[in-house]
């Protein structure tokens, strides 16, 4: 596959009409003017040929001369760099490039820590397969293998882990289903492996990403074949033969989402289980305790939109922090994190937004602590300290490490994913040209 950039504009014509609010909820009719769920992907203004299209965030092509080929050796950030790369407040722990763990080009992470031992992997999604790491000496990470694509070569390659497993899930790819690895093997491995897959649903083809509640068990295939597009959800009681368990596909299309057991301010669905996702041009909420029968709760839009991308909650469920992947490209602006106040899950609110440094495209973030961990593209790994969230203009940026040297322009290149949930405190990042980084935060824990 030809990897080239794809540039979007959306005329101001469309963006009028599109300003109008979403939000509803479950009860509220659909809009007038819509027939069933939406997808705007299929809209002539997101898509080059009018067509359905999957591949708004194509990485672009990078001189492969640009990319260093040896791995970059630990460095403490000091006057703002380490080992080369600029730094704030994050030092460099270890290096693999793409080439010492199977080639390719990078896309999605995951982590996974080993209770039995206490020992730290790094699980790196390519365009060829899916990589394992050992990272528990970070300084020396240890490639142990590769599981190769269960069909063929694809850009996108997403994955999650629950209960010592990996459930790994591809887009524009044929008919790949969902790959299922038990990570216990890995504790064995004394040399690189070609590994197979434990097991393979395939009860749809593409997923463009998939999600994990831990805390329930059930997994959403978000963007696939089925489901209007809509989360596809799974329940992982059988590791290895996940059980179908419903849709979630009253408002179409779903790039991303986030699964909560909820405990936040709104008391009248504490303990429900609650779905946030990010629907191209709305966040949607919806309270899918009951899989057979999810319930929308808002859907809810925004000035400046370019695509609703991806977001989480903070830990006390009160606000939802969201990136928008193209509003950068779109608009000009620099790196923009949306904040909406949850304390309604029925009437989300646009409490303001955060303009970071650069003017890097925003992908993914996570929330750990009072910190949201982003992976900003070109920018690489950013750190928001989320201690005046309520008025996120004011919010600041407590650290950075930049896998990308060369450029801190809008586009898609640079850190695809960042990991920041190890108990060691260290973060990976997967960088779609550079491979697996290990870095250290130093930042205050209140």
């Amino acid at each position: 596959m030809r990897r080239r950039p794809l540039y979007l504009m959306i005329p101001l014509s469309v963006v009028a009409i599109l300003s109008v609010s979403l939000g509803a909820s479950a009860s509220a009719p659909m809009d007038p003017d819509r027939t069933g769920p939406r997808d705007l992907k299929s809209m002539p203004w997101l898509s080059a040929d009018g067509g359905h299209d999957h591949d708004h965030d194509r990485p672009e092509d990078v001189d492969p001369l640009s990319i260093p080929q040896a791995a970059a050796a630990q460095a403490s950030c000091s006057g703002g760099m380490a080992g080369g790369y600029p730094c704030s407040n994050v030092d460099l722990l270890g290096n693999l490039p793409l080439s010492a763990i199977g080639g390719g080009s990078g896309s999605a992470g995951w982590g996974w820590t080993d209770a039995s031992t206490g020992k730290e992997y790094a699980i790196v999604g390519r365009t060829t397969g899916t990589s394992f790491v050992d990272i528990s000496d970070p300084v020396n990470p240890r490639y142990l293998g590769n599981l190769p694509s269960a069909t063929g070569t694809s850009s996108w390659r997403e994955l999650s882990v629950h209960n010592n497993h990996v459930y790994i899930v591809s887009d524009n790819n044929g008919a790949h289903g969902m790959q299922i690895f038990n990570l216990a093997r890995l504790r064995t491995v004394t040399t690189p492996q070609t590994f197979t897959a434990d097991a393979r649903n395939t009860s749809f083809n593409n997923g463009h990403t998939i999600h994990i509640n831990n805390a329930t068990g059930y997994a959403y295939v978000n963007g696939s074949n089925t489901c209007s597009g809509g989360s596809r959800v799974f329940n992982l009681a059988n590791p290895t033969s996940p059980s179908f368990a419903g849709c979630v596909s009253g408002d179409g299309y779903t790039h991303d989402a986030q699964a909560v057991v909820y405990r936040g301010p709104h008391t009248a669905y504490q303990g429900r289980e609650i779905l946030m996702a990010s629907n191209e041009d709305t966040l949607t909420v919806w309270d899918v305790t009951n899989k057979a029968a999810p319930v929308r709760l808002a859907r809810q839009t925004y000035a400046g939109r370019g695509y609703t991308h991806q977001g989480w909650f903070t830990e006390n469920h009160r606000y939802f922090v969201l990136d928008d992947e193209l509003d950068e490209t779109r608009l000009g602006h620099r790196s923009k994190t949306y904040v909406f106040d949850m304390a309604s899950l029925t009437a989300p609110v646009l409490v303001g937004t955060y303009l970071g440094p650069t003017a890097a495209t925003d992908h993914n973030q996570f929330v750990k602590g009072n910190y949201s961990y982003q992976a900003n593209y070109r920018a690489g790994l950013r750190i928001l300290r989320l201690t005046n969230i309520a008025n996120p203009s004011t919010m600041t940026e407590a650290g950075y490490f930049d896998v990308d040297p060369s450029s801190n322009a809008a586009g898609f290149a640079g850190a695809w994913h960042v990991y920041p949930f190890y108990p060691s405190g260290n973060v990976a990042i997967f960088s779609i040209q550079r491979g697996l980084f290990v870095v250290r935060p130093n930042l205050p824990t209140s």
